[in-house]
Order: C-alpha cells, then structure tokens, then sequence
C-alpha cells in the first residue's frame, strides 16, 4: 500500500487526475483495448473530475477509448432524479468529455432483478478484461463503496442495506432530511475493488482522519473496509494533511520521506 500526503483537496485532485491520465496514456501505448476505469461519487472526487475535465478540455487526455463503471447507485431512486448517481456522474463529469455513452456503466437501481442486475455487472466488467484502475473515496466509517462496516473482505456486486451514519452523512444532499434518503443501494463488493489492476482511494478533510488511520496503521479487518487497500499490490491512498491528521508522526514522515525520493508517476 502507498500513502501520498498533499496539502489540500485541490493538491490532492490534481495528484490523482494525473495519475489517471498517466495510466490511460500509458495503456494506449501499447495496445488498442479500452481503458477501463471504475469511478465514485459523493463529495470527494468532485475536485478530481473538475481537474480531469480540464486536462480533457486542455487537450491532454481523451475519454474516448475509456470504458467506466461506477460504483454504486441507490435502489429506487428514479435515474432522473438530480440525487441519483447516474445524474451525479452525467452532471458532474461525463457531459464535460468525449466519453462515448454507450461505454458508461451504472447499475441500475431500478432493475426487475436486483440480484440478476448485479451478477450482470460483475460479467461485464469480466467481458471487458478487468477493471485497469479503480478510484473511490472512503467514509468517515472507513467503508469504500457503499461496502459498510463488517462487509466481507471478499465481497462481490450486490445489494446493500445503508448504515443510519451513512443514511445521515448522505442527508445533505437530500436537503438534510434523512427520510428521502433510500435505505439500501447496488455496490461493488470489496473484492469487486480488489480485482482491479490498480485501486486509488481519495480522502480530504480532518472527518476522514480517523477512517486514514485505520486504514493505513491499523489491522486488515472487515470493521474498516478500507483496510483492504493494504493487500492490494497496487494500492494507493492519496490524502491531504488534515485528512493525515491522525496518523503516528513516525508514519506521517515516513511516506513523506518514501514520496520524496519516489514521486507518484506510474
């Protein structure tokens, strides 16, 4: 697991949006298969796709040859919806790039079948190779995806039952009235994640320290599920200091110490 501190949310943004545009360009290079990048929702990744629709717009990167799969979406919430994660996604960054729509996946929350809704999902990630690089974000709770506390470590695309913490984080964007705010959703699993050539998990904010600490100092456990980051061959967490603000000061200046000498470029 690698742990990359920058100073702000803006730092972190421009760290992560480069290392994705890194990876597609470095893919591109030697083959003609679609990159295929799984993406998050919610507050902490907004910074990110702003600075990669202004790579796009700059002319650095295409989202062309980019197959995406989001991470989750509510069950029940109408697609239209503003809150639901297809309008989330759709207004927030796939409407600012080249990306093709027919290469954009979000499960559907509304299918017939949720169980058969999921399966599918996982299929179609398997038809297109595997997942190249994986980015989310992490709660105050340490989950990844909507993959609450006690979630298996192993754990595939399925339904969900949401936390009241994450039924009350998640209110603020429902006007602050946890009543509109859906009680279960469709996730990846944790191993879902895993399977993913590369994982980059985003945390900002001192709400996140604790959820940083556990992940990064504490056990491979289910109670945090972004534990799971430390067995990944290819893991990587990108925070700001204040989102490190729990961390042993030994831990903080040693990947401060390991960043410095060895910069996040591939």
């Amino acid at each position: 697991m690698r742990l990359v501190i920058e100073n702000t949310p803006k730092d972190v943004a421009r760290r992560a949006a480069a290392y994705i545009v890194a990876q597609i360009k470095a893919k591109a290079e030697y083959t003609s298969s679609p990159f295929v990048l799984g993406l998050p929702t919610g507050s902490t990744p907004l910074e990110t796709y702003k600075e990669l629709i202004r790579l796009h717009k700059a002319g650095e990167v295409s989202f062309r040859n980019v197959i995406t799969f989001n991470m989750d979406e509510y069950v029940g919430l109408p697609e239209e919806h503003p809150e639901s994660y297809h309008s989330f996604m759709w207004n927030n960054f796939f409407s600012h790039v080249d990306i093709k729509p027919e290469n954009v996946n979000i499960l559907n929350g509304n299918a017939p079948d949720l169980a058969k809704e999921c399966a599918d999902y996982e299929a179609r990630i398997a038809e297109t190779g595997g997942i190249d690089l994986f980015m989310g974000g992490v709660g105050e709770d340490g989950h990844i995806a909507f993959n609450e506390p006690f979630s298996s470590l192993s754990s595939r695309t399925r339904e969900k039952a949401l936390t009241q913490d994450t039924i009350i984080v998640n209110s603020r964007f429902f006007g602050g009235d946890i009543s509109l705010v859906p009680k279960t959703a469709l996730t990846v699993g944790v191993g879902t994640v895993l399977s993913a050539k590369r994982v980059l998990i985003l945390a900002t904010g001192a709400k996140k320290a604790r959820a940083v600490r556990h992940g990064v100092e504490g056990a491979y456990c289910h109670q945090w599920t972004i534990s799971a980051l430390q067995v990944h061959p290819n893991g990587i967490l990108i925070c700001d200091d204040d989102a490190a603000g729990e961390l042993r000061v030994a831990t903080y200046r040693y990947f401060k110490d390991i960043e410095g000498h060895n910069p996040l470029t591939k």
